[in-house]
């Protein structure tokens, strides 16, 4: 970590300049100079000032830049075949997240199997085809262009009720598939 260039962007997003953060920690402006440039390393104490008066701690100052990953590409995604039906997980370890897209194809006539009841909600978006949603007793129909959205605390399955293979988008929330 470069932590001269981490100082210089924090004053810089407070609207600092060098000579008032010196000021501010009882330092000169060249030496903030030097350490912005990565020509000098600040004591313990110094840097406990510079953080204190950019209002920050050590622990955020520290803290691993986010390097999430963010986009995916076909390559990525994992794909398992099961009784007229593909399912497609979009997102490499969605289980960890708050939400879980899968892409879900099923042959005509093929079904998911009955999800149990389970806190969360969940959406679908059909990209193709035609679909019956059971949701415990009750059965809607859904077609391309169409969504669906419940709460999971019913007995819950997709139908394929078309003549071709449907394909949909499907998000679960907490992750379950």
């Amino acid at each position: 970590m470069e932590i001269g260039s981490k100082i210089k962007r924090l004053r810089q997003q407070l609207n600092l300049s060098q000579s008032e953060l010196a000021d501010r920690c009882e330092l000169t402006k060249g030496y903030i100079s030097q350490l912005e440039n990565d020509l000098t390393s600040p004591s313990i104490a110094t840097l406990m000032d510079i953080l204190s008066a950019l209002g920050t701690s050590p622990s955020e100052f520290f803290k691993k830049e986010d390097d999430t990953r963010v986009t995916f590409s076909e390559n990525d995604f994992i794909e398992k075949h099961e009784d007229g039906m593909v399912l497609k997980w979009i997102i490499p370890n969605a289980q960890k997240n708050e939400m879980e897209p899968v892409l879900v194809e099923l042959l005509s006539g093929a079904s998911t199997a009955v999800d149990f009841p389970h806190e969360g909600e969940e959406f679908g978006y059909v990209l193709e085809g035609k679909i019956c949603v059971v949701l415990g007793e009750s059965k809607y129909v859904c077609k391309k262009g169409e969504t669906f959205y419940y709460a999971a605390n019913k007995a819950h399955s997709v139908k394929n009720i078309g003549k071709t293979a449907a394909r949909l988008l499907w998000i679960s929330t907490p992750p379950n598939f």
